[in-house]
């Protein structure tokens, strides 16, 4: 028997109607002979209302206690997504983490799922059972206790079910139809692609695509998971959403397969460090420690044996990032005339993996932004992806005009 993973998220199980709704496509799956394993999100901002209500009764909360209450969100879907299964005449029971188990690392609010037994769960597909809703965003540590995977985190336990049970397939329903090229809601010539590669969607979600998580991604291409992404809010179509497969998968795609971007960044510039071996570990190694997340980095030409380096961060992080490199100057580890830091810039960023056998990807883009009078701020590059720093006020021109010169709204062999 086949098993399929079906994920949906927090909008796909906002009310018992949605409930109701995303149970039909459990039982049409069931009718077509699959197995299915159901991960549910918590219904819409119940995640939100739980974690406000432990931070109201305990500021400096114990983590472990934390997971306990933001964790039972996703076990009240379950429960409700079983039942209302049951009333379908569809054999399911609901599963909590810790009864699968899902064995996770000990770190409370950002645990790693580490191993998924498959015993219990097939013993009970043996006795019958077609569907098994299990609670997403939660596990077990080594130590017994109820842990959480973060935000997002009921993506990647689909993913890893899906890797587990050597699943055909892991659908993510969601609140949008597939991936586009761009967001819809900057450019209305933003197209929805029938298959991209593993590597591209990672790309773009690390890059601010919030279609499916980043860890989740990672999963699905270590472990080769199809995963199909699609709206929960559309009548069912077997060629419905995008697929996110192997490179191999796709029979030719564009150069650049989407155009992605990041609004809240700020761009941080040490003046005159000196230029020493070890520098960069000097000033990296404190903002690591201070958990901020470091994206681009430039270091400009040494000059009388001093020099500008540059990175970028969120700019909610900014605040963070000068007391890190204030404590380190105070130390003594690095030495610094000024950092100054800018916050009104964005990051805008094309992905393709025809970028591997395409040269002039980044003149192109280059040329499409001059001729909207848009100056680079930060240029980085990888084999796949070219990233640029830019005022904000500048986001959605060059969002359109990059869309524009790279043709994303036309179709390729790779659709369909």
């Amino acid at each position: 028997m086949s098993l399929l993973v079906m994920k949906f998220g927090g909008t796909s199980v906002a009310t018992l109607d949605r409930i109701r709704r995303a149970a039909k496509r459990v039982g049409r799956e069931v009718a077509n002979g699959h197995d299915v394993i159901v991960i549910v999100s918590a219904m819409s901002g119940k995640t939100n209302e739980l974690v406000g209500w432990v931070e109201e009764t305990s500021p400096l909360f114990d983590a472990r206690e934390y997971d306990a209450v933001v964790s039972s969100g996703e076990q009240v879907t379950a429960g409700l997504m079983a039942l209302t299964l049951q009333e379908m005449d569809i054999p399911a029971r609901s599963w909590a983490g810790w009864q699968v188990p899902v064995k996770t690392s000990s770190a409370h609010a950002s645990a790693r799922i580490e191993e998924i037994p498959t015993d219990n769960l097939n013993a009970k597909f043996d006795e019958g059972m077609k569907v098994a809703v299990v609670a997403g965003f939660q596990g077990i540590s080594p130590e017994g206790r109820i842990t959480t995977l973060g935000r997002g985190g009921s993506d990647t336990t689909a993913v890893a079910f899906a890797a587990a049970f050597d699943a055909i397939r892991c659908d993510i329903y969601t609140d949008v139809d597939g991936v586009y090229t761009t967001d819809p809601r900057i450019s209305s010539k933003a197209r929805k692609l029938d298959r991209i590669a593993f590597e591209e969607m990672l790309e773009l979600a690390s890059l601010g695509a919030k279609v499916l998580q980043t860890r989740s991604v990672e999963l699905a291409m270590r472990y080769k998971v199809r995963l199909r992404v699609l709206s929960s809010f559309e009548e069912y179509d077997e060629t419905a959403g995008t697929l996110v497969c192997d490179e191999d998968d796709i029979m030719e795609s564009n150069v650049v397969s989407g155009v992605a971007f990041s609004r809240d960044e700020a761009k941080m510039t040490l003046l005159s460090v000196a230029d020493r071996p070890g520098i960069a570990a000097a000033i990296f190694g404190p903002l690591a420690n201070a958990g901020v997340n470091v994206d681009m980095i430039v270091q400009n030409i040494s000059e009388d044996g001093r020099t500008d380096m540059t990175f970028s961060c969120p700019t909610n992080q900014v605040a963070r990032a000068e007391q890190a490199m204030l404590d380190a100057k105070t130390a003594g580890d690095i030495n610094y005339v000024e950092l100054v830091a800018d916050t009104e810039v964005c990051k805008v960023s094309v992905v393709g993996i025809g970028m591997r056998s395409h040269a002039g990807v980044a003149a192109q883009m280059f040329d499409a932004l001059k001729a909207e009078n848009i100056n680079i701020k930060v240029i980085t590059t990888s084999e796949i992806k070219i990233s640029v720093l830019i005022d904000r006020k500048y986001l959605e021109l060059a969002v359109q005009a990059l869309h524009d010169s790279f043709d994303l709204d036309k179709t390729t062999l790779n659709e369909g």
